[in-house]
């Protein structure tokens, strides 16, 4: 019996994942780094460590990991403080899961663009747990951010879903044990052996039902 889903954010509740792109790849120019085609899908689900750490290495930008990173925060916030790409259907989802399920969000974002996208939605309050992988060890796809949502949302593996986009996500909530409903990112969509591990696709969060989270 499923008791508790934990969203992914970024591409399940906001179509971010293409800001991301355009903020990283626009701090990467202006500081001579090296950006290239696969450098955002080689980031998506890593956590700030782990990419602040790859634009530093990798795109070979000067500045800290940490410097890089509040950067893109802030300029990700600053996107966010214009407009919202809140995804139809989203917020309208987890309101009708919430009466349901304990909820929870399992996120690579970092926790202050969490809790501005949740706030802003206006379905911070509907959470019963929110993970930034910056709180754990491992980025997706390792499981290390699901399997701490678990844990604060007091749910065992068994009996909670997962609700992912990518190849990593999916991948980090397999690895969980979770059910692991897919809902494919159309921008970035994820690798078929990646959509293979999930347990049901959905094409909209108009399908998220607690019919269909239930199985």
């Amino acid at each position: 019996m499923i008791d508790a889903v934990v969203f992914d954010m970024d591409g399940v509740i906001v179509d971010s994942e293409q800001v991301w792109d355009d903020v990283r790849e626009q701090l990467a120019k202006k500081r001579g780094g090296r950006w290239h085609d696969g450098a955002q899908a080689a980031m998506m689900g890593m956590s700030s460590p782990e990419w602040s750490a790859y634009m530093h290495e990798e795109i070979g930008l000067s500045a800290s990991p940490e410097e890089i990173n509040a950067e893109v925060v802030e300029r990700m916030l600053d996107r966010y403080r214009e407009r919202l790409p809140l995804i139809d259907g989203a917020a309208e989802a987890v309101r009708r899961l919430a009466p349901e399920f304990r909820l929870g969000v399992a996120s690579s974002s970092n926790r202050p663009l969490i809790e501005a996208v949740l706030e802003r939605a206006g379905i911070a309050d509907l959470f019963d747990a929110v993970v930034s992988s910056e709180e754990v060890a491992r980025g997706k796809p390792a499981p290390d951010v699901y399997l701490e949502a678990l844990r604060r949302l007091d749910s065992q593996s068994d009996a909670a879903a997962a609700i992912e986009d990518s190849s990593n996500g999916i991948r980090a909530a397999h690895a969980a044990g979770m059910r692991v409903i897919a809902l494919p990112n159309a921008h970035y969509p994820p690798a078929p052996d990646a959509l293979a591990l999930a347990d049901v696709v959905v094409a909209s969060p108009d399908e998220l039902t607690p019919e269909l989270v239930r199985g």
